[in-house]
């Protein structure tokens, strides 16, 4: 074998042999079919990555203005009382407390439609609407949607564990707010206060009083409100 030589005296086809490490990989035969045998899994990727994206679940069902002038002319029964805004309004970022004596927030629901419920175990109204909250939390709660009562103001602990017990609600939460510095926050003057939030944490509206949320007005509304359109 006749070896290159020295630098200086190789023939130009020896050049271009040493700059083909320059040349890129994608032009040459070989790189061709590697780009080939490349191309289905990175399309695959990016219709995963595109599907995924789609799934977002901030993006799916907004509540629009439209969507709430919409749900406003047609409020029924109980949910009359509900003052629904034209539009998502602000949201609330003062923290409660959860049975365990973890520190919450209206944000740790991103993503769902958030039905807070600002209750007391002295009031009457409060009690009453509490095992229809518990059934609308058992037919519709999940990734979409969740109901969050929390206690407001002084509140013994264990009389809201007697209360729940007694009344067999066993799907919602025992939260605290001893403070009511998220009822405060919130605007909260007496109880019970129910807000509606959207899937950013904004209020969609509120009612105030008591209501039944287990009535079929109160779960079309939610239902529209997961959906994103009005229930057909």
């Amino acid at each position: 074998m006749i070896a290159s030589g020295p630098e200086a005296k190789r023939p130009p086809h020896i050049w271009f042999e040493d700059l083909s490490f320059v040349i890129p990989h994608s032009c040459t035969r070989e790189g061709r079919g590697a780009m080939k045998q490349l191309r289905a899994p990175l399309i695959a990727v990016m219709l995963y990555a595109a599907a995924l994206a789609g799934a977002n679940p901030a993006a799916a069902g907004e509540v629009t203005p439209a969507l709430l002038a919409s749900l406003k002319a047609g409020l029924a029964g109980d949910m009359r009382k509900l003052a629904l805004l034209d539009a998502p309004g602000r949201s609330y970022d003062a923290t409660f407390r959860t049975e365990s004596g973890e520190t919450r927030s209206l944000a740790d629901e991103a993503g769902k439609i958030v039905l807070v419920n600002f209750w007391a175990t002295w009031c009457a109204p409060c009690r009453e609407e509490m095992p229809q909250l518990n059934a609308l939390q058992k037919d519709l709660g999940g990734p979409d949607f969740t109901v969050l009562t929390i206690a407001t103001g002084p509140n013994n602990p264990a009389k809201i564990a007697d209360f729940m017990e007694d009344e067999g609600i066993d799907a919602l939460p025992r939260h605290t707010d001893q403070r009511a510095a998220l009822g405060r926050q919130a605007g909260v003057l007496g109880l019970p206060v129910t807000l509606i939030l959207d899937r950013e944490g904004r209020e969609l509206g509120r009612l105030t009083g008591g209501a039944d949320w287990a009535a079929p007005e109160a779960r079309a509304l939610i239902e529209a409100l997961i959906a994103g359109e009005p229930a057909s």
